[in-house]
């Protein structure tokens, strides 16, 4: 939610969500006003698609690209070494019905498997780490930006482990038929003990705005954010990845014109 008062024009109040669907419904259903979202999801609400499927929602704008967030493809197994090893496997492919579960259902498909083909679980980050520690599942699928903490503690917990590159004939492939997913590979030693690149695709974080804001409060808000990104980068780590020039690229929905307004007054449109 926002309100205005003297300091910026604006103040915000933070408000807990299960993640990017219910962000997008939470912008639908006027409970918030701004929200962060993954580009593959704002897509599929914006074309009802996939987790929206016959019901599109189109009542939000960008107000800024923020990061990449991988697709890591993790296993304990030394036999799995493409996607296509993972046929027969026991493999986490996140929350039923969630942005993971449809990047994983994705990229399967890219490779001629389904579901059906493996042995799917549906299991947060956190638990897909205990589960690969406990040998109670074979890889997962992670959707984050890298390094990740789950990740990062099955690496230095002394096991076994890898990360499962993509080809760049599939990467290629994948980004045509889905735009949202772009390049974005992890570079060697990422991970402890991952001294090879790691080819992946990415979704982007982006900050989301209700239509219903008024162009000179999302101005403001944007404003804001990029006059004072130094400082916000010491305060959190991920602003640190944030730039205008990034923010202002075209994204897989409309740009609020409040955020239209800055990025072309600093020369960025």
């Amino acid at each position: 939610q926002y309100a205005t008062n003297g300091d910026y024009g604006l103040s915000v109040t933070a408000l807990s969500s299960n993640g990017s669907q219910a962000n997008v419904q939470a912008l639908q259903d006027g409970d918030a006003d701004i929200v962060f979202c993954q580009s593959d999801v704002l897509a599929y609400a914006y074309d009802g698609t996939s987790l929206f499927e016959g019901a599109a929602y189109q009542d939000f704008s960008i107000v800024a690209n923020l990061y990449q967030e991988q697709v890591q493809i993790v296993t304990c197994d030394p036999n799995i070494k493409t996607v296509a090893d993972l046929a027969g496997k026991t493999v986490s492919v996140g929350a039923a019905n969630s942005g993971v579960y449809f990047n994983a259902v994705d990229i399967l498909a890219a490779y001629d498997l389904t579901l059906d083909d493996i042995e799917p679980v549906y299991q947060s980050f956190a638990d897909s780490a205990d589960s690969l520690k406990d040998a109670k599942i074979d890889a997962a699928f992670i959707v984050a930006g890298a390094p990740t903490t789950a990740i990062t503690e099955l690496a230095t917990s002394g096991m076994d482990f890898s990360l499962v590159s993509l080809d760049q004939e599939h990467v290629d492939a994948l980004h045509e038929k889905y735009p949202f997913l772009v390049q974005e590979n992890l570079p060697a030693g990422t991970y402890e003990g991952v001294d090879t690149e790691t080819i992946c695709v990415a979704v982007e974080a982006a900050l989301v705005a209700s239509t219903d804001m008024s162009e000179d409060a999302v101005y403001e808000l944007t404003k804001t954010m990029f006059e004072n990104l130094e400082e916000l980068g010491t305060s959190h780590a991920k602003f640190q990845l944030v730039s205008a020039e990034k923010a202002a690229e075209n994204g897989s929905v409309p740009m609020h014109p409040g955020a239209e307004k800055y990025y072309k007054e600093i020369g960025l449109l």
